[in-house]
């Protein structure tokens, strides 16, 4: 599908009919919401298929009206509710109906039923859930499933001993989350927003749901391009293969099988994609995938996924600063910084069509990469940006902040790493270490980013080769914004608001040199902002005109930067977030403050330049 009509199909989807509302569920609060919030369906929110990269054609979606109870700490499980809670939205969100804060010193109880489908009857059962924050406990028909702490990846519980014949399953969460109390990973969440700081997301934000599976079926894989050799290489994970069980992997072209090859348990898979076509911004090209285990001949377990022939590394130029290379040449990387939050929802957009508008909206823009700025975002985000063509830098998000000292420019006096108790260390790898496996398989991530400006930054040097040495295939920026190490590949400078460089004749031997953050340009318009009042820019204007001025003014300072090293950019930010009023498009989503076209002719400039950039032969 070409990116003009998914655009298209877009707009349909924003003014379809409104669905009707349950009487238990309404919009809670009176803050500003997006246009996708009265498109909302309390009986089926967010309907579509949680995980496009491993696609079983048989599964049921949990999400919608749960009963919900928030008690202190200490309480027993809570026999009656206290209301419905539309899931999978925070209860802090207007979109969720409950509009609460939870708290440190309460858990929020969650409880559903379902039904099983006839397949689910004579197969495993496999309950999912995209991510809970942050710590929870798990139950289906008053016995414990499992436990789980991490905000931001997902997990699953096979069920299948615990369900019940004749009746409906019952299901319960428990859910606690210290947020900016805690040492956890919780990005911009405070319990007294501020600033930069926003609104907490306690408990469930991302879909519930549930699959029938083969005793005998695929777990997870993992696929590394290479496309100098033409390859792509699949290492599969399967669960209760017996001997003589074959993993058969074949690549598709459409309907043109390209290459198959059959392996037996968690051996390799090497694939020979002959003349590959190549993923980029200007042509997403993905490869449809099918996983299958095999029996005598028959099938017993099947997944459709895609993958992208792509790569990206490091080269120097003619001056012998490093540049950072998409597919063998230079390509100048130029995103915004995106919060990924929303008025209605906090951490979870209205819909699926929200999610894709403010990725083909920043495309429009005249960006080719978005930097997910202290946030993981569901499943179906990465999809859309792979399928789009738009380039990520994936963020881990913060926590444990304090306790150290942020050196903000390479070779200053100053900085230090946090002392990190050994609690505290395991949760950031442990969830790190999720994090990433869970969003290998995307093409679009292109860089993974373990610090942001000294939050919580710690054993930078170990964390960062820990983090190469477990995806060699992508780039890492050990530090966006410092501190900084010569570890890593890339060397990321923020400023605020013009943009600057590191010196090349220093540093760009060893390092891509990058701008990380800059920009930070306000415009408050009245009638969509988070406040009425006291709202905050790192520069604040009173017209777009003026303010579209200066941000030309900044990219026409940033073409010498790109002759001389600069690799990318990244302008803050996507879209107004709370008091923050410096997106490029209003928090609702209702204003785009500059033109898209003027946006795009802007960047167009810096692509032009990096296209001047030489190597040596």
């Amino acid at each position: 599908m070409k990116r003009t009509s998914l655009f298209g199909l877009l707009l349909v989807f924003c003014y379809i009919s409104v669905p009707a509302q349950d009487v238990s569920w309404s919009i809670a609060g009176n803050k500003i919401v997006t246009p996708w919030a009265e498109k909302v369906d309390p009986a089926n929110p967010l309907p579509e298929y949680p995980r496009p990269q491993m696609v079983r054609s048989e599964w049921k979606s949990l999400n919608g009206l749960w009963d919900y109870s928030i008690v202190p700490v200490s309480a027993v499980k809570p026999g009656t509710s206290q209301g419905k809670i539309l899931v999978p939205f925070a209860p802090e969100s207007a979109l969720s109906g409950v509009g609460k804060m939870v708290g440190k010193e309460n858990v929020i109880w969650y409880s559903t039923s379902f039904s099983l489908t006839p397949a689910m009857k004579s197969r495993d059962v496999l309950l999912h859930f995209g991510a809970v924050d942050w710590e929870c406990d798990v139950y289906v028909n008053d016995k414990k499933a499992g436990s789980h702490k991490g905000g931001y990846d997902p997990f699953t519980l096979n069920i299948t001993s615990l369900l019940v014949k004749g009746r409906l399953q019952k299901l319960e969460v428990k859910v606690w989350d210290p947020t900016d109390e805690g040492p956890q990973p919780r990005g911009k969440q405070v319990n007294k927003p501020h600033g930069i700081w926003y609104t907490p997301v306690t408990g469930i934000w991302q879909s519930v749901w549930i699959e029938p599976v083969p005793k005998t079926h695929v777990s997870s894989f993992r696929q590394v391009p290479d496309i100098d050799r033409q390859t792509v290489t699949i290492n599969t994970n399967a669960e209760n293969l017996l001997a003589g069980d074959l993993i058969r992997v074949t690549a598709w072209d459409g309907g043109t099988m390209v290459a198959g090859s059959t392996a037996e348990n968690k051996v390799d898979v090497s694939l020979q994609i002959p003349g590959p076509k190549l993923w980029s911004p200007d042509n997403p090209f993905l490869y449809d995938l099918k996983i299958s285990v095999e029996r005598k001949g028959k099938i017993v377990d099947e997944v459709k996924s895609y993958f992208a022939m792509r790569k990206i590394s490091l080269k120097p130029d003619e001056n012998g600063v490093l540049r950072m290379m998409l597919n063998n040449n230079f390509v100048f990387q130029y995103g915004t910084l995106d919060q990924g939050w929303w008025p209605d929802g906090l951490y979870t957009a209205p819909t699926d069509e929200a999610l894709l508008f403010d990725i083909i909206k920043t495309r429009e823009m005249g960006f080719n990469m978005i930097r997910k700025h202290v946030k993981v975002e569901p499943a179906r985000w990465y999809y859309h940006c792979d399928r789009t063509g738009m380039l990520v830098w994936q963020d881990m998000p913060s926590g444990d902040l304090g306790g150290n000292q942020w050196n903000t420019r390479p070779g200053m006096e100053g900085g230090s790493d946090k002392i990190r108790d050994e609690a505290s260390e395991m949760i950031f790898r442990t969830e790190w270490n999720a994090i990433i496996d869970y969003l290998f398989n995307t093409p679009c991530i292109v860089a993974w980013v373990p610090f942001n400006e000294a939050w919580g930054q710690f054993k930078t040097v170990e964390i960062t080769e820990w983090t190469m040495k477990k995806d060699p295939s992508r780039l890492v920026n050990s530090a966006s914004g410092g501190n900084f190490n010569e570890t890593g590949n890339i060397l990321d400078l923020h400023n605020y608001p013009g943009p600057v460089m590191a010196k090349p004749e220093v540093f760009g031997s060893k390092q891509a040199l990058v701008l990380g953050e800059f920009g930070g340009l306000g415009l408050p318009l009245e009638g969509h902002t988070w406040l009425d009042k006291d709202n905050w820019g790192y520069r604040t204007f009173e017209e777009a005109d003026t303010l579209f001025r200066t941000y030309s003014g900044y990219i026409d300072q940033m073409i010498p930067f790109i002759h001389r090293g600069l690799s990318a950019a990244i302008y803050t930010q996507t879209t107004d977030v709370e008091i923050e009023t410096n997106g490029l498009m209003t928090y609702d989503r209702k204003v785009i403050k500059n033109s898209e076209d003027k946006l795009r002719d802007a960047a167009r400039k810096m692509y032009d330049a990096a296209g001047r950039v030489k190597f040596r032969e």
